[in-house]
């Protein structure tokens, strides 16, 4: 049954952040779900700017 911990990368390995219930040497797979912050961008934006941003057109206007 999936589990979801939360873990620091440092120095080439992730770090649990709490007590993780495996044995020595076991193989796990890791899905990685960057923790980010909201950005306030002080005014409304439209869907249109935000696709034109994602596809990089948005310097050509």
């Amino acid at each position: 049954m999936p589990k979801i911990i939360e873990a620091v990368y440092e120095n080439g390995v992730f770090k649990p952040l709490q007590k993780v219930d495996l044995k020595e040497g076991e193989r796990v797979k890791i899905k990685l779900e960057l923790k980010v912050e909201p950005i306030d961008l002080g005014e409304p934006v439209s869907v249109e700017e935000i696709k034109k941003i994602r596809d990089g057109t948005w310097m050509s206007s």
